[in-house]
């Protein structure tokens, strides 16, 4: 057995994944229009920067990465130290889910070279955007022929990059794949206050859905507090593996 997980007899390692999200009061994490896609405060923004300085790879889907202006990195030079104290590289890999392979090439994430980018597709992707992704310096992973295989790609995450802490931003139908493959280890979720409305806003957990209580996401509260009118919640799977001890993995 695997002295940092609760592993399956058989099964190989993945990493232990981490998810963080912002969301309103009534559970939307951008506007209808993807216009407004942050609003946390600047806690929230410290919070974000802090899970990523104990993070292996930031993973983020595509929409997220294209719409956003992200570009996955570690952000200033003392959480970069940070993570450099707790012995891991000074800048983490970055991870793009995308079952098409219709990530925007201008996006700004590819302007920033400082880390490897990974791209995990399906067999959807048509070549040339697979050809297209490497020409912008992309490592591409097809995971599956119309959907992603979550589990198979995180073993490979794990066992060709040496991921052990894997922190996934969203967006929503991402998170709800995650949820539905059991493979959300901890949920850290930020309740702005802030009401967006509108039936087409998208949730911290969109795509399929569970479908029937009995197949829902299962979590428990581990802790919760207050900073000015924001609440931070952390969630843990039950039963969850413990998490890794921080070391160095794979720059």
């Amino acid at each position: 057995m695997n002295k940092t997980r609760m592993t399956p007899r058989g099964a190989a390692p993945r990493p232990f994944v981490l998810m963080n999200m912002a969301m309103t009061a009534d559970g939307k994490i951008a506007t209808a229009n993807r216009v407004v896609s942050s609003f946390g405060s600047r806690r929230d923004q410290e919070h974000l920067y802090e899970l990523r300085a104990t993070a292996d790879a930031v993973m983020a889907g595509a929409r997220t990465a294209d719409l956003n202006a992200v570009h996955l990195g570690p952000g200033a030079l003392k959480y970069r130290r940070l993570r450099q104290r707790r012995g891991l590289a000074e800048f983490n890999l970055r991870i793009i889910v995308s079952r098409t392979g219709s990530v925007n090439p201008a996006a700004r994430i590819f302007q920033h070279t400082f880390s490897p980018i990974l791209v995990l597709t399906t067999q959807r992707a048509p070549a040339r955007r697979r050809a297209r992704l490497r020409a912008l310096g992309a490592e591409v992973r097809v995971c599956g022929a119309k959907e992603i295989n979550f589990p198979a790609a995180l073993r490979w995450l794990r066992r060709q990059w040496g991921i052990k802490r894997l922190l996934c931003e969203g967006g929503g139908e991402l998170a709800d794949a995650l949820f539905r493959a059991g493979l959300v280890d901890e949920l850290h979720l930020t309740v702005c206050p802030r009401i967006f409305g509108g039936r087409a806003a998208p949730t911290i957990a969109d795509g399929r859905g569970a479908g029937a209580l009995a197949r829902a996401a299962r979590l428990e509260l581990h802790s919760a507090r207050r900073a000015g009118d924001e609440m931070f919640f952390v969630y843990r799977a039950p039963k969850r593996r413990a998490t890794p001890r921080l070391g160095r993995g794979k720059p």
